[in-house]
This record gives C-alpha cells, structure tokens and sequence, in this order.
C-alpha cells in the first residue's frame, strides 16, 4: 500500500481518499487479530457533518475502532512520540494534529490546527485523558481541549464507549487475546446552546457519562480490580 499511501498523504485535499482505504484497513486490522465488534448505537451521525468523537482510552485498539465508527472523515489529535515509529511515523506524521503534552506552544498549536479543520468540515478524534491510565485506573481526568473547540463551533460531541480493549488488547505485552469487543455510541451532547463559561460543566457531563457506563459493565469492573491487585 505505500505508494498510494505517498499519493493520498501528500496534500490535504486527498484526505478523504486516505480515510476511506484507512477505514478498510481499520475493519482489517482489527478482524485479521481475531477481534469481532458488537456495537451499539444510541444515535446515528450524519453524513458531512463534523463531530468531537471523544473515548476512554486504554488500549492500542482504540483508535481503529474510532475509525471504524464514522463513515465521515475523523483528524485525530495525537502524542508526538508516535512519528519515531519506522514507516508507521512518517504517515502519522501527516495526518495527525501532533501535541507534546509538555509543551504550551505545542497545545495552542494544537488548538489553532484543529479550529481549522472543525472549520473545514471535518470531525476531530480526541481521547479526553490525555494520556493511557494505569489499568487500575477506571477513567483519568479529563483535559478542556475537545469541549472548548466543540463548544467554539457548535460541534456536537460524540461519547464512545470501549468496554473490552483493556481487557483484550492493553498496554500488557503479556496480557489479552481474541474475544469480543463491546462499544457503545452514546446519544450526542448538543453544543449550540453553550459558551465557554459552560466548558467546566460540559467537561463534567461527559467524564460522567462514560464514567458511569464504566462502572456498571461487571466485566471491564472485574479486569480493573485485577489491575489493582497486581506486586
């Protein structure tokens, strides 16, 4: 696939060229390993609208499920550790908002790209965390970034749900295996009612729902309490 990746990653307007064959890849990918998705859907997105797709992060999975979720072109923000990855990195680099989480010129920088494409009609994929917890850790804090862009542009945030990615595909190198992968699209939170005063309260509505949702799944409880337990 590398020269038609060349081809599609090399100016902005092929990029929903490169979404398509990177949906494809997603579903792919994530079959190839023996994963199967169950998806509920509360609510639909609708075709060429932009969305903030938001999600518990815990997992390498995560951002191909994100993927395969929305037939509408998503540009994720993501670390920058990730371009030193060989091959992976040099496409990463492309078409992904980079953010060095030390760095304060980095984060407005972030910002500054990511109104731009909100701008353009194109969706954005943030994992509100910020980070990949502890596998003990049910849900971090979540960061300000996607609810004050979704608030600045009326963007309606999308809340997902990855009940089983810590528990089949974590950060353990010696942990997981092929098994079902449950993921629920919440209904969306409106925006268009909300300045940046309400930023604070939309952060806590959000962090809320999925947290909730978290803590009442008996089964992503049970691998979170054995995390907790483990020398």
């Amino acid at each position: 696939m590398l020269p038609i990746l060349l081809i599609v990653t090399s100016h902005e307007k092929f990029y929903p060229t490169f979404w398509k064959i990177i949906r494809v890849w997603s579903f792919f990918l994530i079959y190839g390993m023996g994963f199967r998705l169950e998806i509920e859907k509360e609510q639909e997105i609708e075709k060429d609208k932009s969305y903030m797709f938001i999600a518990n992060h815990a997992s390498f999975l995560d951002p191909w499920i994100m993927v395969v979720m929305s037939k509408n072109p998503i540009v994720f923000v993501g670390k920058k550790e990730l371009v030193k990855v060989p091959v992976f990195g040099f496409f990463y680099r492309k078409v992904v908002i980079m953010v060095d989480r030390s760095s304060e010129k980095s984060r407005k920088r972030v910002y500054d790209m990511a109104k731009n494409k909100l701008k353009n009609g194109t969706s954005i994929g943030i994992f509100p965390e910020g980070l990949v917890p502890e596998e003990e850790v049910v849900l971090a804090p979540f960061k300000d970034g996607a609810f004050s862009l979704a608030i600045e542009y009326k963007t309606p945030i999308v809340p997902q749900i990855y009940y089983d990615c810590k528990r089949f595909f974590s950060w353990n190198y010696f942990k997981g295996g092929p098994g079902k992968v449950r993921v629920k699209q919440c209904n969306f939170i409106e925006t268009k009612q909300l300045s940046q005063n309400d930023r604070k309260k939309l952060r806590a509505s959000a962090f809320d729902l999925i947290y909730k949702n978290l803590i009442t799944d008996k089964k992503y409880m049970e691998d979170t309490h054995k995390a907790s337990q483990k020398p």
